[in-house]
């Protein structure tokens, strides 16, 4: 169901209440089409944007930042930027009701959570594998951009070692950004930047690390404790 909210307020991993995007769309602000200008396309003279480009087997591109030639309108360079964001499990839709209702939500806590796992190592990585192959064999860039607390999940649950501070010899580039809340409301601001390769990408859709998997006894605790819940 759409429910048309851009971003929810929740708790998890993070350890305290945070603004956590869950609609692609609330990306498309000019705060982050700056930001990538003013990092990525500072020699381009002649910037033009377009949406929803295909890159053929490996589906479409959201925005493409084209660089033309002035002489003849001709493409010189371009550059891809994809949008990602969080997604719920269950639906924040009765805080929607509470608040149209009452102005007010009518409890600290809804039942929905935040699907770290599915939107940003299953579909984000496995987006970042198919499109970043294709892109390093162009000798181009493709830019992910994401919350920042998005890339604190990933480093957390995932081997992230091949994440580096942002270097222009790497195909596969990352650009985080938090929200802050101001006298205008919530804004973006620029947080990090990392880059990759694809053995980058490989290493995070290998899982975590080994020295961080459970114990057999560990896991075997896990499967008694769940046994004894369900009796």
């Amino acid at each position: 169901m759409k429910v048309g909210v851009c971003s929810v307020g929740y708790k998890g991993f993070a350890g305290e209440y945070l603004p956590v995007i869950v609609c692609p769309h609330r990306f498309n602000v000019p705060a982050v089409f700056n930001e990538i200008q003013e990092q990525y396309l500072k020699e381009w003279d002649n910037i033009e944007w377009v949406t929803e480009v295909s890159i053929g087997v490996g589906g479409s591109i959201d925005f493409v930042a084209v660089n033309r030639s002035k002489e003849d309108a001709k493409i010189k360079d371009f550059l891809c930027v994809e949008f990602q964001a969080a997604g719920t499990t269950g639906t924040p839709w009765q805080a929607v009701l509470d608040f149209k209702r009452d102005r007010r939500f009518s409890t600290d806590n809804y039942k929905y959570g935040i699907n770290w796992a599915n939107e940003f190592v299953k579909t984000m990585m496995q987006q970042v594998f198919k499109k970043g192959k294709i892109i390093q064999h162009w000798r181009r860039k493709i830019i992910f951009v994401i919350q920042d607390i998005g890339l604190e999940y990933i480093r957390t649950a995932t081997d992230a070692s091949g994440l580096r501070p942002a270097n222009d010899d790497d195909p596969i580039h990352f650009c985080a950004f938090g929200l802050a809340w101001s006298d205008n409301g919530w804004i973006f601001r620029p947080v990090e930047r990392v880059s990759t390769d694809i053995d980058g990408v490989s290493r995070i859709l290998g899982g975590a690390l080994s020295e961080e998997y459970p114990s057999v006894e560990k896991f075997i605790a896990n499967i008694e404790r769940k046994a004894r819940s369900k009796k």
